[in-house]
């Protein structure tokens, strides 16, 4: 027998639901399908109300509407590895592990580990670990015929805190509605954490024996925290993670734009995180005797001007040549022109259009390291000459460039050594990963057969992402993200953060081709 879920709604319109009943003005009713033409209804009142042969007329052209939908969306049933999928997604949007106290990434490792279990994965290959209760990382591997090194596919559990009094529904369900899944973590990144749990589970129920070993980490803390997951597992435990190289659901672009499948990018690389405090101290003193050219506030102020005004040079790597190179069919006339230009031989031509493009806040960044006050502290009372001014000044540096050349150019563009530059923190920069053949070949051919042949373009992340660490490491990363999302409808971190529903399973189907390919030939 078919059976058909009921339905609930208003009389004509608004949301409906596949859970209940249709509440028909005074009415409601029940109904199962067995065949098409076999129905069963049972009428029953809803609540005090007369009996309207025009209400009865309406509901009987909303039941045979609703009985022609029914068997559209019974048509339209999830397949079995999609419903899998969405089960696995639902269960991760619903636990909370943001790096507050209602948070806990432990949970969610813990439930995918179940999963792992319960499908025949080894004890010994199903690992929970971390450095706190709350702040496990799970670790499984896919076992192979040993022609290689593994590859480790990664994701990340913790997602960013959200506030339901923020949000149109509650942040921690996963809500289905009008082609979209909201919930934190839709877009980033368990949607990518789902992508590769379910894709596991299939290959291991399939029997599917891949050509090396194949590893899944889902780490703590990549938002933020104390408790790194990918750092505490290269540190403590390497020999589970180690491999030729990493491909990371959180980093890289599918992109769509107006509706439009345009492009795969493939991260191979991230600008580097740096702050600089520069500082400025004086003697100071009462306020109605100030002295000329001993305030430390305008010593900085006018260094800070300086730095306003100055561009680090243009300095293109093997990623950002590929970008323009392969975009530009994509762009304007004019950008594509620019595109072209800015990687082509004629020296003049190429300063004009990297010129043109640093109009843009994002082709600037892509093109040069980048340096931009974002702090400032001066001064210890309002009747009191300053003793201290100092400012941050955060840089994102080029894969290619240096701290030692970044400070250098900062003291140089300061030019008051009156002015301290010094490194906050501890930074440890990350070098680019060369691009893999391999890697490209593969996307190449799945975009040829699932997309049209859509480019394969190599990018540059002006963020970061836990694949720096691995970089780090000498484990070279790559951001492959596999579903598609729309650059102008980017919620991740913020309110209502949404992926698109068929977005997400084609997301599902890809990533089982690309690693079947990626690891079903010999080595």
């Amino acid at each position: 027998m078919i059976g058909v879920p009921l339905l609930r709604g208003p009389i004509l319109g608004g949301n409906i639901s596949p859970h209940g009943t249709i509440v028909l003005s005074e009415w409601s009713l029940q109904y199962r399908i067995k065949t098409g033409a076999e129905i069963r209804q049972v009428m029953r009142p809803q609540r005090r109300g007369i009996y309207n042969p025009r209400t009865m007329n309406r509901l009987g052209f909303v039941l045979l509407s609703l009985i022609a939908c029914c068997c559209s969306a019974q048509q339209a049933a999830l397949t079995p590895e999609h419903q899998i999928a969405r089960d696995i997604f639902k269960e991760l949007i619903e636990i909370n592990t943001t790096d507050t106290p209602a948070g806990n990434v432990t949970t969610a490792a813990e439930a995918m580990a179940a999963r792992f279990r319960a499908a025949g994965f080894a004890a010994g290959d199903v690992n929970v670990i971390g450095p706190l209760p709350n702040k496990k990382n799970l670790v499984v591997r896919l076992h192979g015929r040993g022609q290689g090194k593994p590859i480790l596919f990664l994701g990340h559990l913790d997602v960013v805190e959200a506030l339901r009094k923020d949000w149109s529904m509650d942040p921690f369900k996963l809500n289905e509605v009008d082609g979209f899944f909201y919930g934190r973590g839709t877009s980033d990144i368990k949607q990518g954490d789902t992508v590769l749990v379910a894709n596991f589970l299939r290959l291991k129920k399939e029997g599917w024996t891949p050509s090396r070993d194949l590893i899944l980490a889902l780490t703590a803390d990549e938002e933020g925290g104390q408790s790194n997951g990918v750092q505490w597992l290269i540190k403590n435990h390497r020999d589970l993670i180690d491999a030729e190289y990493c491909v990371n659901t959180d980093a890289g672009n599918f992109e769509t734009k107006n509706g439009k499948r345009l492009l795969l990018g493939l991260q191979t690389s991230e600008k580097n995180y740096v702050d600089f405090r520069l500082e400025v101290k004086s003697s100071g003193g009462h306020s109605s005797r100030p002295v000329k050219g001993d305030n430390a506030i305008y010593h900085l102020a006018q260094g800070l001007s300086r730095l306003a005004e100055f561009d680090f040079p243009v300095s293109l790597n093997e990623t950002t040549r590929g970008f323009f190179e392969r975009t530009a069919a994509l762009e304007t006339p004019t950008t594509g022109a620019d595109f072209r230009a800015v990687i082509g031989p004629d020296h003049a031509q190429a300063e004009a259009a990297a010129r043109h493009l640093s109009s843009s806040p994002y082709f600037n960044a892509l093109l040069r390291t980048t340096c931009v006050a974002t702090r400032l502290e001066g001064g210890h009372a309002n009747n009191a000459l300053p003793q201290t001014a100092a400012a941050n000044v955060n840089c994102r540096m080029l894969p290619q460039d240096t701290l030692e050349n970044v400070q250098r150019t900062l003291t140089r563009v300061l030019a008051d050594d009156r002015i301290s530059v010094s490194i906050v923190g501890e930074v440890t920069p990350a070098p680019a990963s060369a691009i893999n053949p391999t890697i490209v070949r593969t996307l190449d051919g799945l975009s040829a057969r699932l997309y049209g042949g859509l480019p394969i373009v190599p990018v540059m992340d002006n963020g970061a992402s836990d694949g720096k660490y691995f970089r780090i490491a000498g484990i070279p990363a790559y951001g492959v993200p596999g579903v598609f999302t729309d650059v102008d409808d980017d919620r991740a971190h913020g309110k209502d953060e949404r992926i698109g529903v068929k977005d997400f399973y084609d997301g599902v189907d890809f990533y089982y081709e690309f690693i079947k390919a990626l690891a079903g030939r010999s080595q």
